[in-house]
């Protein structure tokens, strides 16, 4: 796929990355060239065809570069995340048999090198000069390989000889529980996942020059698939995002047309844009508040000619600005990874912004749906399955999948590969339904669903999500598996906290000993409350020491909470809501 698109895009940009304040572009040829030759450099060091090959890179355009050239040499691609320990790269060394390491910078290969010294591999590769990594154990710098191996892009593209139903990666599942998994994706998974959700573009918002900017991890498999291989199968162009700090100007800048993100980065920026409306005055909040009222309004089928003259004023007023911040040019903000809160869905649809939540697992490519507009999009779904996608509900709720997508198990784990490979169908874990429309709903996973001490399930999702959605929280959990209610850990969101302190001129380290703070914070909570169901509801709750991060292990890599991890920090204190 990426030689044939090479051949027809030439020397038109691919991917872009931003150097010296300026965006600078690889052109498809460049790119082709450097893949060949740093596919025929892996094959000089000795590699051969299905060995594993390791890589620890931020989003860059290397990354692209070296996932081709690995599979181009007919190698098996380990991506993993950057914010790995050392003891989460040496299981994954270990468990994939990697024969080879990639690693982007010196930082990286700090916490990499300890555990390749300890491994099988026998070289690694830096995309940087990796100082202090020489003597550990044979090292080569990426554009010296390039260098050394003159590129033959013909002859590489004549040579490759995968199948559709080839291993092409392992992708390690950063998982809520556990150690991570190895999750074998052939080539074919990868191609049909891009066919479908390149349907879904070309027929909903027509096929044009797509320019994707990437943000999200490329070791997660959804940003692997849909932020790297499906612009490629459109001859699209790749911005690499410069980091959350940048993100916003680096919208505005690469102006997108596709994004991929967690709904974690969606309830930011939602967060970021309500304020900064508010700032500017009452008017334009009063605006922002009729931009929902009608959204809503629509969203429940209950649309009224009335709001004509309030929506023709939204146009020229408050949405094309919002839209500006978004680059202007936006088909669509896709959502994965994790429920998508429905208000923040309609949030963004009432900006004049189309926001279309899938699903998926890295066992099943990883998209299996996804909303689109000719389906009618519902936030409270994650649309029909895409092209070539069977989905059946098991007589437990439990979403069961099928077709080339689903994965051919976990790698070196037949018993885990076994319970959820069934008779050709993947066990997702998930609960859910088909609406009306034939559109999936999720009701939840089967393993985080808190059931009380009368037999009631509660989705903590749901009410998670509910409690991030106020301006007070930032983050939070809750509590109740056999337990009589829900109690709650929540981390005060920080801005919220900052300007409550100036106002109160109260120090941010005392917070939470003044009963005026944690009275805000219960007003919170309450609101949230009067919205659910006695059972839903957490009645008391206790401040987390610190935010839940990928550093302390409370969070995954695709911005999950870690339950486990987190109840085992906090069980005593969670417990004791139930005394007195």
């Amino acid at each position: 796929m990426f030689f044939t698109r090479a051949r027809e895009q030439g020397d038109a940009p691919f991917l872009w990355r931003k150097t010296g304040g300026q965006w600078q572009p690889l052109s498809w040829n460049e790119v082709a060239r450097q893949v060949a030759s740093l596919a025929a450099a892996l094959k000089a060091q000795g590699l051969r065809p299905g060995d594993p090959v390791m890589l620890v890179s931020e989003n860059r355009p290397e990354f692209c570069i070296a996932d081709l050239a690995i599979m181009a040499a007919g190698c098996v691609t380990v991506p993993t995340y950057t914010t790995n320990t050392t003891r989460d790269h040496q299981h994954i060394l270990t468990d994939s048999g990697a024969r080879a390491v990639i690693v982007s910078t010196a930082k990286l290969a700090q916490a990499l090198m300890p555990a390749v010294v300890r491994s099988q591999a026998s070289f690694v590769i830096g995309m940087e000069p990796l100082r202090g990594a020489q003597g550990t154990c044979a090292c080569h710098l990426w554009s010296d390989l390039i260098a050394a191996h003159p590129a033959d892009v013909e002859a590489c593209a004549a040579a490759q000889a995968a199948q559709r139903s080839d291993l092409a990666c392992i992708i390690y599942t950063s998982g809520t529980g556990g150690a991570p998994r190895g999750v074998m994706q052939h080539h074919g998974a990868i191609l049909v996942n891009c066919e479908g959700a390149g349907k879904v573009v070309a027929e909903d918002f027509g096929w044009g020059e797509e320019v994707f900017l990437s943000f999200l991890p490329l070791s997660h498999a959804y940003e692997h698939s849909g932020g790297q291989f499906m612009p490629m199968l459109l001859g699209g162009q790749i911005y690499y995002s410069e980091g959350l700090e940048k993100l916003a100007s680096n919208i505005e800048e690469a102006r997108p047309t596709i994004m991929v993100v967690v709904p974690r980065l969606f309830e930011v920026l939602r967060t970021r844009v309500i304020k900064s409306i508010e700032k500017q005055g009452k008017f334009p909040a009063y605006l922002l508040s009729q931009a929902l009222r009608i959204a809503s309004k629509e969203q429940a089928g209950k649309g009224s000619i009335l709001d004509a003259p309030m929506k023709l004023l939204l146009s020229r007023t408050l949405i094309p600005k919002i839209r500006a911040r978004f680059g202007g040019r936006m088909k669509a903000l896709v959502s994965g990874g994790a429920p998508l809160n429905p208000d923040v869905g309609l949030f963004f649809d009432a900006m004049g912004l189309t926001l279309l939540q899938g699903y998926g697992q890295t066992e099943a490519g990883p998209v299996i749906s996804c909303n689109r507009p000719s389906a009618g999009i519902a936030m409270d779904t994650v649309g029909p399955p895409l092209d070539g996608v069977e989905v059946k509900i098991a007589e437990d709720g439990e979403i069961l999948v099928r077709g080339e997508l689903v994965m051919h198990g976990y790698w070196r784990n037949p018993a885990e590969s076994e319970r959820v490979l069934k008779d050709g169908w993947l066990h997702t874990g998930d609960i859910g339904e088909f609406d009306a429309k034939g559109r999936i709903r999720i009701t939840d996973r089967k393993k985080d669903l808190i059931v009380n001490d009368k037999g009631d399930n509660v989705s903590p999702q749901k009410v998670e999500g509910m409690l991030t959605l106020q301006p007070e929280i930032g983050q939070a959990m809750v509590h109740g598996d056999r337990r009589p209610h829900l109690v709650g850990l929540i981390v005060p969101d920080a801005e919220w906290t900052r300007e409550w302190t100036e106002a109160k001129g109260v120090a941010v380290a005392q917070a939470a000993a003044d009963p005026a703070y944690m009275a805000a914070l219960r007003a919170a909570v309450d609101r949230v409350n009067d919205d659910l169901s006695v059972i839903e509801r957490v009645r008391r709750f206790i401040l987390a020491d610190e935010p839940f991060t990928i550093e302390n292990e409370q969070m995954t890599p695709s911005m999950k909470i870690r339950r486990h991890v987190i109840r085992k920090v906090y069980a005593e204190r969670l417990d004791a809501l139930y005394k007195g």
